[in-house]
């Protein structure tokens, strides 16, 4: 059953506050590529910038290669042991999507043709020119954006995760042969626990929080 026909979903702020890091998963379970492809579609509407949507996805959930990623993941038990690992990839040429992106728009009655060409064609000199390591910081914005639309959604369907950065980029690059325009984020594993959650505290909003001036 999809999210959208499950009338008896969690509502948004259940799934919010039970949405916990979750690092011990029960083997067994496993998730679909169908279910797995309509989280991920789900979390894309997620914003970024310009729309250039830069976040692209390694779906892994083949054991042998998640037993690869085992090492290069610091020796994680969840990667083996969760029903899959999202790798959360940028992509350092996003803006070459761009007119493909804005035709969309067009055909949907978004914008006109010319308006399009002037924005992609200011989209593509402006993001062209950027160097990789600005255009990495960006992509890690939106990476971060997507990556807990994810999350959510996950949770919201019934499964767990835990983001994880603790893995060593240029391993994971090698071993899974990225190009070099695809840069390595995060690590997502996705699963069901085996056990619950370590609880966890928050800092008092009011700690954190400033109103018109620090």
């Amino acid at each position: 059953m999809s999210i959208t026909e499950n009338v008896n979903l969690n509502d948004f702020y259940t799934v919010l506050k039970e949405r916990h890091s979750v690092r011990a998963y029960d083997p067994s379970v496993e998730i679909s590529r169908e279910e797995m492809t309509e989280m991920l579609e789900l979390a894309s509407s997620a914003p970024s910038s310009s729309n250039l949507q830069p976040w692209r996805f390694l779906v892994i959930d083949d054991p042998s290669l998640k037993e690869k990623l085992l090492p290069i993941a610091n020796n994680q038990q969840q990667v083996v042991d969760a029903a899959a690992v999202v790798a959360v990839l940028g992509d350092l040429k996003s803006y070459e999507q761009a007119d493909a992106i804005y035709s969309k728009a067009v055909e949907a009655g978004y914008m006109d043709e010319t308006t399009k060409n002037s924005f992609v064609e200011r989209l593509q000199s402006m993001y062209g020119g950027l160097k990789p390591e600005l255009l990495h910081q960006v992509n890690v914005l939106d990476a971060g954006l997507i990556s807990m639309q994810f999350m959510l959604i996950a949770k919201a369907k019934g499964y767990d995760t835990v983001p994880m950065g603790g893995y060593d980029a240029v391993k994971f690059a090698e071993a899974f042969n990225l190009p070099e325009t695809l840069k390595p984020i995060l690590l997502i594993a996705v699963g069901k626990a085996a056990k619950p959650a370590h609880s966890t505290v928050r800092l008092p909003i009011g700690q954190i929080t400033h109103w018109n001036n620090i």
